[in-house]
């Protein structure tokens, strides 16, 4: 399946249908009068946020989307049938924004949410409704509300609970494998990662989302290698996991280049609670491990995790910063008395 996180559609709910014009004509009745029915209601535009989806796919192949008008209103003062809903399902964490995307119309971020973007029109008045003690026999009547249309793009933010960021080739896709059921396609070149990926990462009878963006480089924000339309996968995280390669460029260069595009993107980004590891800790001595963590510190680094996207090694450490930063209600609380776990056993994905 492709990922797509952005589509511009055309919507348009129903027009009302118009008002009856009719008279009551029977045999043997001595009186007749105006009986034309009201026309029908148009169909509302409504979207839901379905549990399951990941993906706007489905839009590029479908744009139009219009709901049916409100069908005439008819004589013996009947209503015409009102037009069905069109309910359009998207994905949970979709917002709707205005054809300038500078207005957020909708953010749907619940499964089963349900809202009504466009109203149908109402029905016109038959005839029946404009009778009066001086107008007994009316022959106006109302042609119906018009629809309401409008472009607009859907916008996909995955919702996660923890994001992770890096410069290529820093080890994001082996370090989500590594802790989730992810597998995320690894390669030992720039950009391995061209699209979000999502995984489950459960840690001591703790389950949280975690949300791997592609690579940024310096200049990402002015669209330098895949650019930074992909951070807005992690404007809904809580907490981001900064992964830097130890055994690439300098770590301190590394820092400022991601945290200054995170800076520039704005959106909240570059205030969130962010965890610094080094990565790849398995392929240096412990000695540069050392070195690389105070120059992180002198940086103004408050705590550095080296880890080992490859072998799981201080991945304890690092996963139990992540869940202090998580809210009790996403997480099931450990029961009581059982013992902390340390890096002096194996690490386990299941913690």
């Amino acid at each position: 399946m492709h990922f797509l996180d952005q589509a511009k559609v055309y919507l348009r709910s129903g027009a009302g249908g118009p008002g009856a014009v009719s008279f009551r004509r029977e045999m043997y009745v001595e009186y007749g009068g105006p009986d034309g029915g009201n026309g029908g209601k148009g169909g509302d535009i409504i979207f839901e946020a379905v549990a399951g989806l990941n993906t706007l796919i489905d839009f590029r192949y479908s744009q139009h989307f219009k709901a049916p008008r409100g069908s005439g209103g008819m004589g013996k003062n009947r209503t015409g049938a009102g037009g069905d809903d069109l309910v359009v399902h998207v994905p949970v964490g979709t917002q709707v924004l205005d054809d300038e995307r500078e207005n957020v119309l909708l953010d749907l971020t619940e499964a089963g949410q349900r809202v009504t973007l466009l109203r149908g029109g109402d029905g016109g008045r038959g005839n029946a409704s404009y009778k009066t003690s001086t107008n007994r026999a009316p022959r106006q009547h109302g042609p119906g509300w018009p629809a309401q249309e409008m472009w607009v793009w859907l916008r996909l933010k995955l919702l996660a609970d923890v994001g992770l960021v890096g410069l290529p080739n820093a080890g994001k896709s082996t370090f989500i494998n590594q802790i989730s059921n992810t597998k995320a396609k690894v390669g030992d070149y720039p950009f391995t990662t061209t699209r979000p990926q999502l995984g489950v990462v459960r840690h001591k009878e703790r389950e949280f989302v975690l949300a791997d963006i592609p690579g940024l480089i310096a200049g990402a924000a002015d669209g330098a290698g895949i650019g930074d339309r992909f951070l807005g996968h992690i404007e809904r995280c809580r907490v981001l996991v900064h992964l830097i390669d130890v055994n690439g460029v300098d770590p301190v260069e590394a820092l400022e280049i991601v945290e200054e595009e995170l800076s520039i993107y704005g959106s909240g980004l570059d205030e969130k609670p962010r965890l610094i590891a080094l990565n790849k800790i398995d392929l240096v001595d412990e000695e540069l491990v050392k070195s690389f963590t105070k120059e992180l510190k002198a940086a103004g680094v408050r705590k550095v995790f080296p880890i080992s996207g490859a072998t799981g090694k201080g991945m304890t450490a690092l996963l139990n910063a992540v869940i202090d930063h998580l809210p009790a209600a996403t997480v099931t609380e450990r029961p009581a008395g059982e013992r902390e776990e340390t890096d002096d056993k194996p690490w386990s994905p299941l913690g």
